[in-house]
C-alpha cells in the first residue's frame, strides 16, 4: 500500500469540503507558472490584428517562462497568486468538495445507481456553476494580474489584490467583478464534468478491473488521464473566457462577440492558444489536487477517528 489507508468511515462533508480547498491551493503553488504562462500565450495577438501588425511575444511554454523571467522577473511567475490561492478555497471547495453529496443526491432524486454516469454529470455541472457563482470575482482578478506585462521596475496595473478588488468596482462597477461569469459557468460546467468524471470513471475501472489498489498509482493515473481529456474539451471555452475576462470595458459587447472576433481576426486555431502549457498545467494540476486530496481526506479522517475514540 503505497500512501495511508483508505478509512472504514466515508468522508464527510466538512472533510471533503477543507480537503478540497487545501489540496487545490497547494496544487496551484506548484503549477501556478504554467497557468500564469498559459494565459499569456492565449491573450496572445489580441488587439493586434485591427492594426495589421503582428509581434509574437512568446514562443512556447519554455519561452513564455523565460522571456517574462528575463523582462518582468522571476516573481512575475507568480501574479495573481494571492487571489488565485482566494478562488481555490472558494471554488475547489464547492465544485470538488461537494460533487460526492450532490451526485449522491441526484441519483437518490432520479432513482439512477451511484455509478451512473448521468448523475456525475449533473453534479459535475452543478458544483461548477455554483463555485463560478461565488468565486468569479477572484478568479477575473487573478486573470488581470496574469495578464497584466510589466518591465522590471515598472508600472503596475494595481497595487496588490486588495487594490485590484477596489479598481475594478471602482472603475468598471461591482459587475465587473463578475465579468465573464457566463463562459466561466459554460467553462466550468464543462471543466468539472470532463474532470470529475473522468477521474471518477477511471478510478472505478482500475479498481474494479484489479489492476491497481487505491492508492498513490491509481490516483495518479486517474489523475492524468482526468487532465487530459479536460484540456481538449475545455480549451476554447477557457481561452474565450481569458480573453473575456482581460478585456477593458467596452472592447467586446459579450462573450459570444470575443469569440466572433477572434475567429474572424486570428482563426479557428486562436481557441487552442496556450494548450501545451493549459496541458501542462491541468494535467499537473489535477495529479497535484487529486492525490494530495485523497491523502487529506484519509489523514483527516483518521485524526477525526481518534479523537472520537482516544482509546
Amino acid at each position: 500500500m503505497v500512501g495511508l489507508k483508505p478509512s472504514e468511515v466515508p468522508p464527510t462533508l466538512m472533510v471533503k469540503f477543507v480537503g478540497a480547498g487545501a489540496a487545490a491551493c497547494i496544487a496551484d503553488l506548484v503549477t501556478f507558472p504554467l497557468d500564469t504562462a498559459k494565459v499569456r500565450l492565449q491573450i496572445q495577438g489580441e488587439g493586434l490584428a485591427e492594426t495589421g501588425v503582428r509581434i509574437v511575444q512568446y514562443k512556447g511554454v519554455m519561452g513564455t517562462i523565460t522571456t517574462m523571467v528575463r523582462m518582468e522577473g522571476a516573481a512575475s511567475l507568480y501574479n495573481g497568486l494571492v487571489a488565485g490561492l482566494q478562488r481555490q478555497m472558494t471554488f475547489a471547495s464547492i465544485r470538488i468538495g461537494m460533487y460526492d453529496s450532490v451526485k449522491q443526491f441526484y441519483c437518490r432524486q432520479t432513482e439512477i445507481p451511484d455509478s451512473g454516469v448521468t448523475c456525475r454529470l449533473l453534479a459535475g455541472s452543478t458544483t461548477g456553476a455554483l463555485a463560478v457563482t461565488f468565486a468569479q470575482p477572484t478568479d477575473v482578478v487573478k486573470v488581470r494580474f496574469q495578464a497584466d506585462v510589466r518591465v522590471i521596475d515598472g508600472s503596475r496595473r494595481y497595487n496588490g489584490t486588495v487594490d485590484a478588488y477596489r479598481t475594478i468596482a471602482k472603475e468598471e462597477g461591482v459587475r465587473g467583478l463578475w465579468k465573464g461569469t457566463v463562459p466561466n459557468i459554460t467553462r466550468n460546467a464543462i471543466v468539472n464534468c470532463a474532470e470529475l468524471v473522468t477521474y471518477d470513471l477511471i478510478k472505478e475501472a482500475i479498481l474494479n478491473r484489479q489492476l491497481m489498489t487505491d492508492n498513490l498509482p491509481c490516483h495518479f493515473v486517474a489523475a492524468f488521464g482526468a487532465g487530459f481529456c479536460t484540456t481538449i474539451v475545455a480549451s476554447p471555452v477557457d481561452v474565450v473566457k481569458t480573453r473575456y475576462m482581460n478585456s477593458t470595458a467596452g472592447q467586446y459587447k459579450n462573450a459570444l462577440n470575443c469569440a466572433f472576433t477572434m475567429l474572424v481576426n486570428e482563426g479557428r486555431l486562436a481557441f487552442y492558444k496556450g494548450f501545451v502549457p493549459a496541458f501542462l498545467r491541468l494535467g499537473s494540476w489535477n495529479v497535484v489536487m487529486f492525490v494530495t486530496y485523497e491523502q487529506l481526506k484519509r489523514a483527516m479522517m483518521m485524526v477525526h477517528g481518534s479523537w472520537e475514540d482516544p482509546h
